[in-house]
């Protein structure tokens, strides 16, 4: 077995409900072996003690603006937002990523291994979003989990301020609406023309921004609708219905209004963020107990930082305020691992300790969910990434 680690002795929480006491997480060739007790040690394997700590799956934060919204890089790190046009469809959000933004190290300390990096809000459709990994690589490219996953698109006050201001549509959430929806009506006569062209034989002038929404049609991109509001939240069903996206909720404020819609539809949220303060009229019934009611109706939600709007690391900080709010403590660890990867479409790769997956692996010095919990160390394809300063392991073991 080469490049393989055992990780002994830790309480091992495996991101699927399952834990286990004094377990054993097996490493090789950067994805996880085996998970359980009793598990025989490779010989030459890299032997990492975990007695005392807790050992999770790496944490994701599925809807951020890391390495596209820099931190204090000021107008130089804002590229998260081509706000130029209200369709940018065709823009890519991994072209936006510095890995040297410094809220990386904050993320790794925060124990998040993955991110979904997407386009801001301030367009009607704002552009295509990236998995990736939070170290690693020497480019983005090397930490791409998958390079385009999602389109990002945006109701409510946002792109009313965005294009209001300059006075153009849209300035209204009925101009939203229209723009969305003449944009989705143009891929498809554009899909039409494609297809023919090409049964034809005859040549095709490709327009990157209707070839990717002909992918959001098809169900290739998940269709990742910023909505705040209940009415919101209804246009973009009625869209979702009328051409067949695969719709998941960002943000989701006041989702808890039409729970038990989203739960029949098996519409997810990705919820939040819940450590922000109520700076816009359409976030004024923000509270963290609405995901306890959205979770409880059996809807299925991931949460969000929104970095930099809240500071990466602190997502494991979160899911603990959601838990005093009436979220179970099961459904919590999950909002930032299984679920999380599942409803970003990358559970092939990350988000659980489960034979084949990523060797993504991070060991806290107690309960991730206790806000005096630290992370100790944390691997990435079975690689350390990140060890803490000796202080503070010493001061929390």
């Amino acid at each position: 077995m080469t490049d393989a680690v055992a990780i002994v002795g830790g309480r091992v929480v495996t991101g699927l409900g399952e834990e286990i006491e004094s377990g054993t997480v097996l490493l090789s060739d950067g994805r996880i072996e085996a998970v359980g007790t009793g598990l025989a040690v490779p010989e030459g394997a890299r032997v990492i003690d975990a007695a005392g700590c807790w050992v999770l799956p790496g944490l994701i934060d599925p809807h951020s603006h890391i390495g596209a919204h820099e931190e204090a890089n000021g107008p130089a790190g804002f590229d998260g937002s081509e706000v130029s046009s209200p369709v940018t469809a065709g823009v890519r959000a991994i072209d936006a990523v510095n890995i040297e933004d410094i809220a990386f190290r904050d993320a790794l300390a925060g124990g998040i291994t993955a991110v979904v990096v997407k386009p801001g809000s301030g367009n009607p459709i704002g552009g295509q979003s990236v998995a990736i990994k939070t170290a690693g690589g020497r480019s983005v490219d090397e930490q791409v989990i998958r390079a385009a996953l999602g389109m990002k698109s945006a109701l409510g006050e946002n792109p009313k301020q965005a294009y209001g201001e300059r006075k153009q549509l849209p300035s209204t959430r009925l101009g939203i609406a229209l723009v969305i929806r003449q944009a989705l009506r143009d891929a498809q006569d554009y899909a039409v023309r494609r297809d023919k062209a090409r049964a034809d034989g005859t040549p095709f002038a490709v327009d990157l921004g209707k070839q990717a929404l002909t992918e959001a049609l098809d169900g290739t991109l998940t269709w990742e609708q910023h909505a705040h509001r209940h009415d919101d939240i209804a246009t973009a069903l009625r869209i979702a219905d009328e051409f067949g996206l695969r719709l998941v909720l960002n943000h989701g404020t006041e989702a808890h209004k039409l729970a038990g819609i989203l739960a029949a539809r098996d519409v997810p949220v990705i919820y939040g963020p819940i450590l922000s303060s109520r700076s816009k009229v359409e976030v004024r019934e923000a509270d963290p107990a609405n995901l306890a009611a959205l979770a409880a109706a059996g809807v299925r939600v991931a949460l969000t930082t929104d970095h930099p709007v809240v500071p990466i690391g602190l997502l494991a900080m979160q899911a603990a305020v959601a838990v005093r709010a009436g979220l179970p403590r099961e459904t919590a660890l999950a909002a930032m691992t299984s679920t999380a990867a599942a409803i970003a479409g990358i559970d092939d790769r990350v988000g659980a300790l489960e034979p084949g997956r990523d060797a993504d692996v991070v060991l806290w010095t107690g309960d991730p969910l206790d806000v005096a919990s630290t992370v100790r160390e944390v691997l990435i394809d079975g690689r350390t990434v990140y060890s803490a300063p000796s202080a503070v392991q010493e001061g929390n073991g």
